[in-house]
């Protein structure tokens, strides 16, 4: 199994990391590798969208609407 070092971890982030461990009746370790896992299996977004389009056929032949909006100045002072 590889190891993974993480440097650099704003303390309240590592805190709060503690906290859901602890919340979960596990270690700290434990929590983190179920936080990386979870994420690691999540789909990606835009490989979801392409799969889903070309379920029902692609998007090749879909009309892009010309932009008519303008830009508004912001006030930034």
């Amino acid at each position: 199994m590889a190891s993974v070092i993480v440097r650099g971890l704003d303390d309240a982030v590592k805190q709060q990391l503690a906290t859901q461990a602890k919340e979960h009746g596990r270690s700290m370790e434990a929590e983190v590798r179920e936080i990386l896992s979870k994420a690691a299996r999540r789909p990606h977004i835009g490989m979801a969208l392409l799969s889903a389009a070309q379920d029902v056929g692609g998007v090749e032949g879909l009309p892009i609407p010309a932009r008519d909006d303008v830009a508004r100045a912001v006030d930034v002072e």
